[in-house]
């Protein structure tokens, strides 16, 4: 797996640390990076569901009116 590099505050990395609960700061970046992204893939889950069922009620033909 590739590796990047980057460059953070130190104090918003403390404080990621003291809310995560983990003692290495790659450790705790790491999770909440993770977290984040489970976080994306439920919501599109969610609406993805949602909106499949909003185009399923757009192809059915309509009933003449009148």
């Amino acid at each position: 797996m590739a590796k990047v590099s980057i460059s953070l505050d130190a104090e918003l990395v403390v404080e990621v640390m003291v809310l995560a609960g983990i003692g290495s700061p790659q450790d705790a970046i790491e999770a909440i990076v993770r977290d984040y992204v489970a976080r994306g893939h439920r919501t599109e889950a969610r609406t993805g569901l949602r909106e499949q069922g909003l185009r399923e009620v757009d192809v059915k033909p309509r009933e003449p009116e009148g």
